[in-house]
């Protein structure tokens, strides 16, 4: 089964059992403070599992663009990865556990051709907030999972928590598979044996988080449902390596090509694909090319694509892309390759994913402007880099001239050396890190903070968590900043010209940030006319309306937005109105975020800057208060 295969297998399964297909959203939350990235399929629906109502309706299932960093790290094995694509499918106040399961052990079992004889899973254990999830034992137990392959699992490893102190929750039951064919599947379900491969999640949402351990019965209970696309892949084609699928096997062979070096071979893999390899460190390399690639594509090819930065979303980009290219040079690659890997990715994935050709020009010219940018100076970070540790393997008494045993020298690289390292030759904290592992170091991350927090290179928000994922607070403020994003894209298309499109926006509970396609800096006096435009909207106290329709009606409306391929047949427009002109709308989008009811809630609208994002891309930060 081909990649393309799986994905629409899974899509048409669960349309042909009541659910509406929605696209995949963007890679960048414009409403979740909380994350960086979209994290989950869960992500983007956030006000619907609250209680707002989706245009699809209340069943819904899709393929999701998703990219998580917390174990960038762990990247380099065979199932680890940066971007991944979620396949899902949901219950917003519909079915529940008893359908829900039935429905995903009938796509694994039948749609798949999975055994059930190598199936096992895993229900929450129950703590001092809620008890045992016994009702999914006896589901399971009814479709034939023998009650040795049914696991209790503590909070930590079978409960979804949101982000924040509030919001819907509950208890998980996930599906594993046993991969290993030399025998036959142990009686007992073990999932500290990797060779049990997680291959699904249902997430029962029967509960609200009030509060620090606070939990009460939810008003609205959902069913999400996650399954990997690329996981899934590697299981039903007999493989134990997500990079042998046709998702990266093109990848990889782009990676031999260039580097003259060949990845593994197994029984599934093309004849003459290359031998094995003695060197597990050339197959990790590989790996972390192909993947880190792959992940920067997509972020930088998305509708609201980010450019390499030392904050933020770019900041991410930025550390992937050179830990890229460090690897290559691993490999011996000598010449600029990142733009040729991401060529591969675009041209494999383009179909699914139209945006990325969209974005051909701006994800390619990025990659070799950073790597023309890295290459130079990485040599002399990496001479700088050996400099210091050479310090480190002398005993502390030769350095201090006291008597000092062997065993006490240091271990650990200073903070404001890994900082120096940062600003002076661009290396991010995780290569340093990645280096000092090799030679059996660690690295101060504590001190390096102080350091960039006091050169203000760090983000702060991103040191506070937003590398996590979960459902953010949907406060009024951050409802009140969300509603601005639209009165401000109004006003610029009104200052500056139709030409004005929203590219991304970054919402906090202090702050508004709205990138939007425009090549110049703006004057004080075009910043002026927006501010004062929005502010006029907000003083009229203008209505804030919703109408669902389908995008050719939106079109018919003058609705902005990505129409092709963000929305699904039906969408929400959120228009703002003049009660004393209602023949004409100040500003009409499409979106799914939360707003206000009347401008009026806002408060004083106040631009703080206005400055370049990337190429033909600028940002404006603003205020409400």
């Amino acid at each position: 089964m081909t990649s393309k295969e799986l994905r629409q297998k899974y899509i048409e399964f669960f349309k042909k059992n009541g659910h509406a297909e929605i696209p995949s959203a963007s890679l960048i939350p414009e409403n979740d403070p909380s994350i960086l990235f979209t994290t989950a399929g869960m992500s983007p629906l956030v006000p619907f599992l609250l209680g707002e109502k989706h245009p699809a309706g209340a069943r819904l299932v899709n393929s999701q663009k998703c990219v998580r960093t917390g174990d960038i790290d762990e990247v380099g094995d065979g199932f680890h990865h940066t971007f991944f694509e979620m396949l899902g499918h949901w219950s917003i106040g519909d079915y529940w556990k008893e359908e829900a399961l039935k429905m995903t052990f009938a796509f694994v079992t039948k749609e798949l051709g999975l055994d059930k004889k190598f199936l096992a899973v895993s229900v929450f254990a129950g703590d001092e907030n809620a008890p045992r999830d016994d009702e999914s034992i006896e589901i399971w137990k009814k479709l034939g999972i023998d009650q040795d392959r049914i696991k209790s699992l503590p909070k930590k490893d079978n409960w979804w928590e949101p982000t924040g102190n509030s919001g819907p929750c509950g208890p998980c039951t996930e599906m594993f598979y046993w991969v290993d064919k030399k025998g036959p599947a142990p009686k007992v379900f073990d999932p500290s044996d990797k060779r049990w491969v997680e291959i699904g999640n249902d997430v029962l949402m029967q509960y609200e988080k009030i509060g620090e351990n606070k939990y009460k019965p939810a008003n609205q209970k959902n069913i999400d449902n996650g399954t990997g696309l690329e996981r899934n892949l590697a299981v039903i084609s007999g493989l134990d390596d997500d990079y042998q699928t046709d998702l990266f096997l093109p990848i990889i062979q782009k990676i031999e090509e260039l580097s003259g070096q060949k990845y593994i071979t197994t029984p599934s893999a093309p004849a003459g694909h290359g031998p094995l390899l003695e060197k597990e460190g050339t197959i990790r390399s590989m790996r972390i090319i192909a993947d880190h690639l792959r992940a920067v594509t997509f972020i930088m090819g998305d509708d609201h694509g980010i450019a390499p930065a030392n904050v933020d979303q770019g900041y991410v980009v930025r550390k992937l892309i050179r830990r890229a290219i460090r690897h290559g040079r691993l490999l011996g690659i000598k010449e600029n390759f990142t733009h040729q890997i991401a060529t591969v990715v675009i041209n494999l994935m383009n179909d699914v994913y139209p945006e990325l050709d969209r974005s051909r020009k701006f994800v390619l010219d990025n990659l070799q402007v950073e790597e023309e940018k890295f290459t130079q100076t990485l040599q002399e970070g990496i001479k700088e880099f050996e400099k210091e540790t050479k310090k480190l393997e002398a005993p502390l008494s030769s350095r201090h001239g006291g008597m000092v045993a062997e065993a006490t020298r240091d271990k650990e690289i200073k903070g404001i050396v890994a900082f120096n390292l940062f600003q002076s030759f661009g290396f991010p904290l995780e290569l340093t890190k990645e280096l000092a592992k090799e030679k059996g170091l660690a690295v101060d991350e504590s001190g390096f903070n102080i350091e960039m927090q006091k050169h203000q290179e760090l983000s702060r928000t991103a040191a506070a968590g937003k590398f996590k994922g979960g459902l953010a607070d949907h406060s009024e403020k951050v409802t009140q900043y969300h509603t601005a994003t639209h009165l401000l894209n109004a006003a610029l298309r009104k200052v500056l010209g139709p030409h004005i499109y929203q590219k991304g926006s970054n919402i906090t509970e202090e702050r508004m940030r709205f990138d939007f396609s425009h090549s110049e800096k703006m004057t004080a006096e075009q910043i002026k006319q927006a501010e004062d435009l929005v502010n006029e909207m907000i003083n009229k106290k203008m209505d804030v309306t919703c109408e669902e329709m389908t995008v050719t009606e939106a079109k018919a409306k003058g609705a902005i937005g990505v129409f092709a391929d963000k929305y699904g047949d039906q969408v929400k427009v959120y228009s703002v109105c003049d009660p004393n002109n209602l023949a004409e709308n100040f500003s009409c989008e499409i979106c799914g975020g939360p707003h206000v009811k009347n401008t009026g809630e806002l408060g004083a609208f106040k631009i703080i800057k206005e400055e370049a994002s990337s190429a033909g891309v600028r940002r404006i930060k603003a205020v409400l208060s």
